[in-house]
């Protein structure tokens, strides 16, 4: 229950600190400089949460969070000067609509998906190095090419990392709360990450400039 409330409260920070960075959303497009300190900061705390979960209070990784959340919230406002609301809010239930579909079947399969974690993983790797490069070749075939890889690497690994944290979870002593705490954290960074980027890959396939 504590790691749930936990969860929804900082869910509920993270969504206000997001509407209230629009304001400076226009900051991104103007100055790369920025925008490259806020993708290096970010991928720094998903780093430091994802390898130092064991090491870091209960305390620290919620902080933590909240931080990445507020810097990713910062990052995604400048959809709204991009795209138009009506396309942003129907991709966003699109998305919702596979995300949770894909989750269910990660949750309630038989079948070991551990097979394909390394597969997607480097899957995954390759599209953060294309997307590295293409922010100064600025080339619309690659950048396809990504999306479309992007989005069935993140409904893949939907599937894969809900498996893998319901397994998780089936091991870990409910009886230690900070502990607990911890890994729901850890759980709601992995799949906010998921959504997030499967959102953003479909966004760019079905979204309406401005």
């Amino acid at each position: 229950m504590t790691s749930l409330k936990t969860s929804i409260k900082t869910i509920t920070y993270l969504s206000d600190t997001g509407c209230l960075e629009i304001q400076g959303a226009s900051l991104l497009f103007t100055n790369r400089v920025f925008l490259i300190g806020l993708i290096i900061a970010q991928l720094a705390l998903v780093i430091v949460l994802s390898a130092m979960i064991q090491k870091l209070s209960a305390g620290v990784t919620t902080m933590l969070f909240m931080l990445y959340s507020a810097l990713t919230g910062l990052t995604l406002s400048s959809i709204f000067i991009v795209y138009t609301a009506a396309s942003i809010a129907s991709t966003f239930v699109v998305t919702a609509g596979m995300f949770g579909a894909m989750s269910l079947y990660g949750y309630t399969t038989k079948r070991d998906l551990s097979g394909f974690g390394n597969m997607l993983f480097m899957a995954l790797i390759g599209i953060v190095l294309a997307s590295l490069v293409n922010f100064w070749l600025k080339s619309e075939a690659l950048m396809w090419a990504v999306t479309y890889i992007g989005v069935i690497v993140f409904v893949g690994l939907t599937a894969y990392d809900t498996q893998k944290l319901k397994n998780m979870g089936e091991q870990i002593d409910t009886r230690d709360t900070s502990n607990l705490r911890k890994y729901s954290i850890l759980g709601a960074l992995t799949l906010y990450l998921d959504f997030i980027n499967l959102f953003l890959m479909l966004l760019r396939i079905f979204g309406n400039r401005r």
